[in-house]
């Protein structure tokens, strides 16, 4: 049987591995082979380096009204190539097409709308006389050439998230997508270049595994490496990046807690965050997967998520071409850790739905509810990253807040209150980059998105993201020259 063939966009060129090594790929709802896909090496990966290399001198130099003219027709092609794109994430994702074209294109379009814009109003504070004689501007240049690795979770949008800022700033772009979703990014890749939009060399993607991101962060040319992954992947990156102080930008997973207070709407609550917990099987690093509940409202709150839990559907019976909420986690071994993490749960734990996998094909587990948890649990503390909610009682608001910030990430928040000022308090208080009011996980393309702690540093999306593919430099002349 043959299977579609996934290879690397260098310079312009669909090419397959230097050495011809390749991987099979795993469609996650049968657990069958639908693709072979490029297995890079060292010598691909610096082909790539050096193809960016070679195009930055010339793509810097464009103005931002030329970067601004590709981005739109980007937008245009992708959005016209938009059934493909999704049957592509589908397939190498699971995730449902119908769901898939409603809550992730359209944003990701947008997305690379905004950056198009972005890339006209980037400019430095205004020039000064700050000794006399003398005038100082601001240069605000590309870094150069960026290296970057993308995650598994959404493929295809945390590919725009980096690839579309860096491009826009006037730097030149080195992708590896994860080893197991390359699928999209590849096809947007060879879309933009058989429609001759970009440079040859100003967008390159390798495919590969661990080593192959490895060598792209090892590589001597990049200037600055940008990843969406693991805490323990990030501090690998930071690490070898530290050896020549390139530059690191880091999106590192969360934890995200959810704060119910006794005042709330139980039931408006309860459908958001079931959506906002189950959606995409959990695999959001913004995910609402970690619920505390005021104890006035406590019991009657867990009886609504189980209820909703019990009441989400998954694509196991609906089919990929369905519109059901939750897909399959994204490979075996996300499996297995998932499954891992419910059948560790300890003896004070109750399971209120849920909690095993679902079906003998593919790698579906059951939306599952875990409440009676401590803080100091495994389930509270580690990031699950699968279709799992978790609930703890608080005793007041005191105890919420310590208990919310007792974790090592910090991305994402939610507060549910009807109290305006409890909502400014938490909101003050809470150490996440991100903190919703009565609402969790909507995502706008001009606000930031990035966390604290071990979350990472850096933003995506917003001109704070847009900024951090720049450099600063300050002129200065002397006026009597």
């Amino acid at each position: 049987m043959s299977h579609r063939e996934i290879r690397n966009v260098i310079n312009g060129e669909s090419v397959g591995a230097a050495d011809g090594r390749t991987r099979d790929l795993i469609d996650p709802t049968t657990g069958q082979v639908w693709a072979q896909v490029a297995e890079s090496g060292a010598e691909d990966v610096d082909r790539a380096y050096r193809a960016a290399d070679a195009a930055f001198a010339g793509w810097r130099d464009t103005i931002p009204a030329e970067r601004q003219k590709a981005l739109l027709a980007i937008a245009d092609l992708f959005e016209a190539h938009a059934s493909e794109l999704i049957e592509l994430e589908s397939n190498n994702t699971g995730k449902p097409l119908a769901l898939t074209a409603s809550e992730e294109v359209p944003p990701m379009i947008d997305q690379i709308r905004f950056f198009a814009g972005a890339a006209r109003v980037l400019e430095g504070r205004a020039a000064g006389e700050y000794m006399a004689g003398f005038t100082s501007f601001i240069r605000r240049e590309p870094v150069g050439v960026i290296g970057q690795v993308t995650p598994w979770n959404y493929p295809m949008m945390m590919a725009v998230w980096k690839y579309i800022p860096a491009i826009a700033a006037g730097n030149t772009v080195v992708l590896k997508p994860s080893d197991t979703t390359p699928a999209s990014t590849v096809r947007m890749a060879e879309l933009i270049n058989e429609a001759e939009l970009l440079p040859p060399g100003v967008f390159n993607v390798i495919c590969g595994d661990r080593e192959t991101g490895r060598a792209l962060v090892k590589h001597d040319r990049p200037d600055m490496v940008s990843i969406t992954g693991s805490v323990r992947a990030g501090i690998e990156v930071a690490t070898e990046a530290a050896q020549n102080v390139k530059r690191v930008h880091l999106e590192l997973g969360g934890k995200a807690p959810v704060v119910v207070f006794d005042d709330a709407d139980i039931e408006a609550a309860a459908e958001t965050l079931a959506v906002a917990g189950y959606f995409n099987a959990g695999q959001d690093c913004t995910a609402a997967t970690r619920v505390l509940v005021a104890p006035g409202i406590h019991d009657e709150f867990v009886a609504a998520l189980t209820e909703q839990a019990r009441a989400t559907q998954t694509t196991l019976a609906d089919g990929p071409g369905g519109d059901a909420l939750v897909p399959p986690v994204n490979n075996v071994h996300q499996l297995e850790r998932v499954l891992g993490f419910i059948q560790r749960a300890p003896a004070h734990a109750q399971v209120m739905a849920g909690g095993h996998r679902q079906g003998d094909r593919g790698y579906f587990i059951e939306p599952t509810l875990i409440a009676g948890l401590k803080q100091n649990d495994e389930l509270i503390q580690d990031e699950i990253f699968g279709p799992v909610i978790t609930v703890q009682k608080f005793t007041d608001e005191s105890e919420a807040l310590r208990w919310a910030n007792g974790v090592r990430y910090g991305l994402a928040s939610s507060v549910w209150t009807k109290d305006f000022g409890r909502a400014m308090r938490m909101s003050r208080a809470l150490d996440f980059g991100c903190v919703w009011i009565n609402t969790h996980i909507p995502l706008v393309a001009e606000m930031p998105h990035g966390g604290f702690k071990q979350s990472g540093y850096g933003k995506d999306l917003s001109m704070y993201g847009f900024e951090d593919y720049t450099r600063i430099k300050h002129v200065m002349a002397n006026l009597d020259s």
